[in-house]
């Protein structure tokens, strides 16, 4: 339905979006700014929002916030796993086209959790089982993830050496070391890594965005090391992030 055929729901949808882009409550003059709506309509339907709880009003401050019952709308989008619902078939579409395995992985903290996984025929079986948590920033989706994030949200997960979870005695990461990486995903456009998880097995992986811009999951295509060559992963990785874009077109997130 169009906003010319019902302009309050559009309206109304509009506002509550903003608000969740926010940092924090926000003025309503600059929700009418933004919207490019009248005040007295931003108000009105304000009112209406707080009433049903989908917005809180902060009167000390005259700001307004999210509200209880749209954090209940996100909690009913986790349970309906619609990330690994929209996310399987396209999975499938990608592993037909490049004839290798593939997951998608979202960020917990300083792990991702695989919760797609889709098995190329004829390929080695993976770590990479749906439930399976792995330090994020040795994996190929999870360096694709943490390369989206502020640079105060990694100091953040990551404060010291001893946030890094050591997987071998070699393994001596640190934030100075994990930013040089990181930068390198931010200049391709997409993670990598080769044999860091398994040995002889390298990935590839582009971050899946929400509405907001930020990270909703990582796709990634797992791969034994002689069969894609160096040279050849750039053009691999362009088929994993169509696929990505389109999973993050489905739900309505930003390319």
């Amino acid at each position: 339905m169009s906003a010319q055929v019902a302009p309050a729901a559009h309206h109304t949808l509009s506002i509550v979006t903003f608000l969740s882009k926010q940092r924090g409550p926000t003025p309503a003059t600059t929700v009418a700014t933004a919207l490019g709506l009248p005040r007295s309509t931003v108000y009105r339907l304000l009112g209406v929002l707080v009433e049903h709880g989908y917005v809180i009003h902060y009167p000390e401050e005259q700001r307004y916030g999210v509200g209880i019952a749209a954090f209940e709308l996100s909690s009913g989008f986790t349970r309906q796993e619609p990330l690994a619902r929209l996310g399987a078939p396209i999975l499938a579409s990608l592993v037909d086209k490049v004839g290798e395995s593939a997951h998608i992985a979202v960020l917990n903290g300083r792990d991702v959790v695989y919760i797609v996984e889709e098995r190329a025929p004829h390929r080695p079986g993976l770590v990479t089982e749906v439930g399976v948590r792995l330090p994020s920033h040795v994996t190929a989706s999870g360096r694709a993830l943490l390369a989206t994030l502020p640079a105060s949200q990694l100091r953040a997960l990551f404060p010291d050496a001893a946030a890094f979870t050591r997987r071998s005695p070699g393994d001596a990461y640190s934030l100075r070391r994990l930013r040089a990486v990181l930068d390198g995903v931010r200049m391709r456009g997409y993670g990598t890594e080769d044999g860091d998880v398994t040995d002889g097995l390298a990935s590839v992986a582009v971050a899946v965005r929400d509405h907001a811009g930020w990270p909703a999951a990582g796709i990634a295509v797992t791969f034994p090391r002689e069969h894609v060559p160096v040279e050849r992963r750039e053009a691999l990785a362009e088929e994993v992030r169509h696929h990505a874009a389109e999973l993050s077109r489905r739900i309505r997130g930003a390319a």
